[in-house]
């Protein structure tokens, strides 16, 4: 194992230990918000993900979770909450992010993510090596997807 793959597994235990964005969203009156659940029935793993979104910039003033499942998936959600709440990110990012990470997790270990859209979610990019476990990896944000979807149409 290479020094950069054992930082890697690092990044992903200690994110699995110590999710953040664990819990449920702060009341808000002014914000506009959305949760949807995803459910990886291969092995289990579901997730709730909630976020909260400012009406006037499109920017997620929240997001938080709430799962069960593998250290793939409880650190990829921590990941993106990490993400989204560090980078301050308005839906057309997040939707950037997403579209990044999946090209990334589904690339088999063909692509070279970009690590300053992606942050610690690079990571991640071993996953891609082991078809069974990309779904893991991917759930938190195909939640986070249907979740700016739902706020899109709440703001049209």
């Amino acid at each position: 194992m290479s020094a950069l793959d054992g930082l890697y597994q690092e990044v992903i235990l200690d994110h699995s230990k110590r999710p953040i964005g664990k819990g449920e969203l702060e009341p808000t009156e002014s914000a506009l918000t959305a949760s949807h659940h995803e459910f990886n029935p291969s092995c289990g793993d579901e997730i709730d993900l909630s976020i909260a979104v400012d009406p006037e910039t499109g920017r997620i003033s929240q997001l938080a979770w709430e799962g069960q499942g593998c250290s793939i998936s409880m650190a990829s959600a921590s990941i993106l909450s990490q993400l989204v709440r560090d980078d301050e990110l308005t839906i057309a990012d997040a939707r950037e992010r997403i579209a990044a990470f999946r090209e990334m997790i589904q690339a088999r270990g063909e692509a070279e993510p970009d690590e300053e859209v992606l942050g610690d979610a690079v990571a991640l990019q071993g996953v891609s090596k082991f078809v069974m476990r990309v779904k893991c990896a991917m759930l938190g944000w195909v939640a986070l997807e249907a979740d700016l979807t739902q706020v899109e149409a709440q703001r049209s």
